[in-house]
């Protein structure tokens, strides 16, 4: 089945061949669902400190970045493209009719003037059609404006990433996603030294562009803002693709005979944050962002999620170094067991079996994991995975956030598990990435395997099943130690269409 030239395909990959007949497996077993427990919630999973605990909790973050020897990365997967936030003006452009006619184009053409992007898009327009935007409009000549956006000899915003597009107007000028990004980590996430490390991930094609910005913009930021920049970017690497198989399992194979592999989704970037060298890691979506009118709220409750991920490492910490000193009592360990159950939602029906040395045994392996606390929204209808209580291969209970791909809908009371659940993940989390003797934490040992899933697509006319990674954060930190935090909705503001953009929270 495998070829020599699928051997030099492989070797240039970095995948050996085992891992490819893992892969191949995967297709014909598939991957089972999920055992819920139950859907989180407030005191049920998901904490909601009160004033008290959150000034506590914003003074320890305050006091750790004040504190030598700490270092705070700001990863952001900022690699997809912005062709589906186009998918609706790529249809206009290839529509039978000229004028805006659905209720979407309509309100395009309405709101233009407000665009962030307007003036690069007016002066595209004028260098492409010797008109400007309100020209072009009033001649019916719609179809021109949407291309001068899309298209390579205009803004090229179909092909672009969503970092590097305009989003938000200000006096001097307008920003895109990734100066915002900057922004927020000189508000949160700056070391005692004033240093801000912020991390990228980008598409091979696309990261010279993000390094111009960067050195074009970030001067100006760390002037306004007192600080120092150390940004860095990374790719999703070729060993993390995954192969692609035919609807009866067997490895597709394109036109010249060679093996198809396709990118295995943002579960391949745990490798990418197994890279980096970090204490403390803030991970968040290119796409939501505030303008700075609007940053308070995002800023106080990063700082909020971060003060509780300190504190809930130092006492794991002082756990830790108390098993591996040997001086314990059986109190102790009962100490340990409620923090591991109560503080950390870690469950074992199994424990009160447990004989002392059992019990430190299991409490040391529970403890000594890397940690996320994840902020999570009230849920009001915007699509993303939420915050369950799900059983572990080995029997015990732990939140996770799941997609509603892990969750069997059709056995009813899992469908309404999901359906009833109070809160959705809009990808807010804080990762403590060392263990308590400063040593990184190897992150793919943390990865559960099982929770990959499969999708349907074509590649030149052909059907094609492929392969997706466990998520980035699902699967891939389902071994972790997971705290859920209630955050307010005005935290999330995701640009998923164009028309986002012109929602009250981005202008």
């Amino acid at each position: 089945m495998i070829t020599e030239n699928d051997k030099l395909l492989l070797t240039r990959k970095g995948i050996k061949e085992e891992k490819l007949n893992k892969q191949l497996a995967c297709f014909a077993s598939g991957f089972p669902y999920l055992k819920l427990h139950a859907a989180a919630s407030i005191g049920k999973g998901i904490m909601q400190p009160d004033a008290e605990a959150q000034a506590a909790y914003l003074k320890a973050w305050d006091a750790y970045t004040q504190e030598a020897g700490h270092r705070i990365v700001k990863f952001v997967p900022a690699s997809g493209a912005a062709s589906r936030m186009f998918k609706n003006m790529f249809a206009f452009a290839d529509a039978d009719y000229d004028v805006p006619t659905t209720d979407f184009e309509k309100a395009f053409f309405t709101n233009i003037h407000s665009a962030a992007f307007y003036g690069a898009l007016n002066e595209a327009c004028k260098r492409l059609h010797h008109k400007d935007i309100d020209a072009l409009m009033a001649e019916g000549s719609f179809k021109a404006v949407v291309r001068a956006m899309l298209e390579p000899e205009g803004l090229n915003y179909g092909a672009l990433p969503k970092g590097l597009l305009l989003f938000h107007n200000y006096p001097e000028g307008p920003r895109t996603p990734l100066e915002e990004h900057l922004v927020e980590g000189a508000l949160y996430a700056r070391e005692n030294d004033g240093t801000v490390h912020v991390h990228f991930t980008v598409s091979p094609e696309h990261r010279s562009l993000f390094e111009a910005l960067v050195k074009e913009k970030a001067p100006i930021y760390a002037a306004k803002y007192g600080v120092t920049y150390d940004v860095s970017f990374s790719e999703q690497k070729p060993s993390t693709d995954t192969v692609a198989a035919n609807p009866d399992n067997t490895p597709f194979r394109q036109k010249d005979g060679s093996l198809l592999f396709r990118p295995g989704g943002h579960g391949a970037l745990i490798e990418n944050l197994n890279d980096i060298e970090a204490d403390v890691v803030f991970v968040k979506n290119i796409d939501n962002v505030v303008p700075d009118r609007l940053k308070d709220d995002t800023v106080t409750y990063k700082k909020l999620i971060a003060g509780i991920l300190v504190t809930l490492q130092q006492q794991a910490f002082a756990y830790l170094q108390k098993l591996d000193s040997g001086h314990y009592t059986m109190d102790d360990l009962r100490e340990m067991l409620q923090f591991v159950q109560k503080q950390l939602c870690c469950k074992n029906p199994e424990t009160k079996l447990l004989e002392d040395t059992e019990l430190a045994i299991y409490l040391r392996q529970k403890l000594n994991r890397p940690m996320r606390v994840c902020g999570m929204v009230r849920n009001v209808g915007e699509p993303g995975g939420g915050p369950f209580l799900a059983y572990n291969a080995d029997g015990t209970i732990s939140l996770q956030i799941l997609e509603s791909s892990q969750i069997d809908m059709n056995d009813p009371e899992k469908k309404a598990m999901f359906e009833q659940g109070t809160h959705f993940n809009p990808v807010d989390l804080v990762c403590a990435v060392r263990n308590y003797k400063g040593e990184d934490f190897h992150l793919p040992d943390f990865v559960d395997p099982q929770t990959g899933f499969i999708s349907h697509k074509s590649k030149d006319g052909k059907e094609l099943k492929a392969l997706e990674l466990p998520g980035l954060w699902n699967g891939a930190m389902s071994n972790w130690n997971t705290v859920f935090v209630e955050v307010p909705l005005s935290t999330f503001n995701p640009v998923k269409t164009v028309n986002d953009l012109f929602r009250e929270q981005h202008q």
